[in-house]
């Protein structure tokens, strides 16, 4: 007889061992449907920390062990500038409620940013220029100010003018705290940072499918670099590494000594891509397009074929727009925000359109992951060339390198050629 009606003959009978066990199955089912249900839906959360990627293991020695030994043993080159001019993402705008304070090291810089309980943000320097005490570990807001720890002086956060000191009869006119021009765009707080104090030549681009939350965030990745800044923007124009190193299967993961393998030879990522930098007025930006296909076992997979157009706004700001036939639109926003010369803090958020299951927005960003970490294991061991040896279709290269070259200053601090390793 068949198995339904041994099911049907179980759940018809009375108490027993036998309906129980059924009934415990159940229960087993449904709790796992709902938590891959539950799982599907939650945005994807990646983070790596400090040396945890990027680098090969070596014997005898632990992951973060062999990434220090290659920091120190790497000789990184003659490197431009240590921080470009532009604006950078500090937080995402959910990580500074009202009357929060928090502090943040970058850019060569101590920051501590701060909102007030109407709901604005302001961006200033932490040391308090009376005594020096860091106003973001323990300062609190007071109304439209952040108030010292140490002695209570209170700085207005728009213009740095301090307004009261709790002691003192008189405030001075020049008591103020040095104040950083920031932004809240597409659910992030940014800061813009100019060598020369210059202020911001060029702002920030909403994404109107953000704002108007047509497209809904579905997971973020952050990676720590331990590179120069300027290497990560110079892949786009780098069309050749496509092929190379991102035409390998997804499935082989990011560990290059295995990318290769012929287990998974019988896929391939197949890349056309075309860099650009755009005209005046947006000659702070340029576009990578990008054509995406796939091939199994030597015949084409329509389902991978995609379309994308990445427009680099700034030296640190990346918009990454994916078009696919039915599977939809969505956009991964990366950041790149120097927080010493030869470390970056890159973040991957990723919004997709509502009607879109939440597991297709997540497998994108996770295969974007993938590729981002095999350019990982590139970066942090690579030297940095001023004069590369290039052929003619390296062209793409000092394109970029020129165009990049508008975010330096002359005043922008340089770092003398290392003859010895580095330790960031």
């Amino acid at each position: 007889m068949g198995s339904g009606w041994c099911g049907a003959a179980l759940l018809a009978a009375g108490p027993g061992p036998g309906r129980g066990a059924l009934l415990f199955l159940l229960l087993l089912l449904l709790l796992f449907l709902v938590l891959l249900l539950l799982g599907c839906s939650r945005p994807l959360a990646l983070r790596r920390g400090p040396g945890q990627v990027g680098y090969l293991p070596a014997p005898g020695l632990s992951r973060r062990q062999a990434a220090r030994r290659a920091r120190r043993a790497r000789r990184p080159g003659a490197l431009p500038p240590a921080y470009p001019n532009g604006w950078y993402r500090l937080l995402d705008s959910a990580q500074l409620p009202r009357g929060a304070v928090r502090s943040l090291a970058l850019l060569g810089e101590q920051l501590a940013a701060f909102r007030t309980e109407d709901g604005q943000a302001y961006v200033v320097d932490a040391y308090c220029p009376h005594l020096g005490a860091n106003l973001a570990a323990g300062g609190r807001v007071v109304g439209n100010c952040i108030e010292c720890p140490f002695h209570g002086w209170q700085f207005r956060g728009e213009d740095g003018k301090c307004t009261r000191i709790p002691y003192a009869e008189k405030v001075p006119d020049f008591a103020r705290v040095r104040t950083w021009q920031s932004c809240e765009v597409n659910g992030m707080l940014l800061v813009w940072y100019h060598c020369e104090g210059v202020g911001p030549t060029w702002a920030v681009p909403e994404q109107r499918e953000i704002a108007t939350e047509e497209w809904v965030f579905r997971g973020q990745t952050e990676h720590l670099v331990d590179a120069h800044i300027q290497e990560i923007p110079e892949n786009a124009a780098d069309t050749a590494h496509l092929a190379f190193l991102h035409g390998p299967a997804i499935l082989g993961g990011s560990d290059l000594r295995y990318t290769r393998s012929k287990l998974w030879d019988f896929m391939k990522h197949i890349w056309k891509a075309e860099w650009r930098p755009e005209p005046e007025p947006n000659e702070h930006c340029s576009r990578l397009l990008v054509q995406h296909t796939a091939t199994v076992f030597g015949k084409h997979l329509s389902l991978m074929d995609l379309t994308v157009s990445a427009r680099q706004v700034g030296p640190g700001l990346v918009f990454l727009i994916f078009e696919h036939a039915f599977l939809g639109h969505g956009i991964i926003l990366q950041t790149v925000t120097p927080l010493e010369p030869l470390l970056q803090n890159v973040v991957h958020k990723i919004y997709y359109q509502k009607n879109v299951p939440a597991i297709i927005p997540k497998f994108i960003l996770r295969a974007e992951c993938i590729q981002f970490e095999r350019d990982i294991t590139i970066w942090n061991n690579k030297q940095y060339l001023p004069k590369p040896l290039l052929v003619r279709e390296d062209s793409s290269i000092q394109k970029h390198r020129r165009w990049y070259a508008q975010f330096y200053s002359e005043k922008s601090t340089r770092l003398p050629v290392q003859k010895e390793g580095l330790d960031w």
